[in-house]
């Protein structure tokens, strides 16, 4: 079986990510900057006397799918790599593929991917 795993983390700690999950043998990733937040929701702020709201946080999310055995593998890489200490560090989530397919040869399943 093969997983996806999607990860938000800091913009800053986006190179070190990659390097981490490249490192375990994994060539394809996806990346996309997104805003959003997790556990701390926007909220408002006083400024010269008005409220404004505080914009959702920016973020890298990477995606990738790998076989199940690599799996703790690269959320360990992921977690090392992308971890401050610090709220707002990111989530990891995994979900299980229940197909693939190669447009350009065909192959299904595990040969796909």
């Amino acid at each position: 079986m093969t997983v996806r795993i999607t990860a938000y983390v800091r913009p800053h700690k986006l190179e070190e990510v990659k390097t981490a999950v490249s490192n375990l043998g994994i060539s394809g990733l996806t990346v996309t900057d997104v805003r959003g937040c997790g556990s701390s929701p926007e909220r408002a702020s006083s400024f010269a006397g008005q409220e404004i709201l505080i914009a959702l946080p920016v973020r890298s999310k990477l995606e990738t799918v790998v076989p199940e055995e690599l799996q703790e593998q690269v959320i360990e890489a992921i977690v090392r790599s992308a971890r401050t200490g610090e709220a707002g560090d990111g989530k990891i989530f995994v979900e299980p593929i229940e197909d693939a397919l190669r447009i350009r040869t065909g192959e299904r399943g595990p040969d796909a991917v």
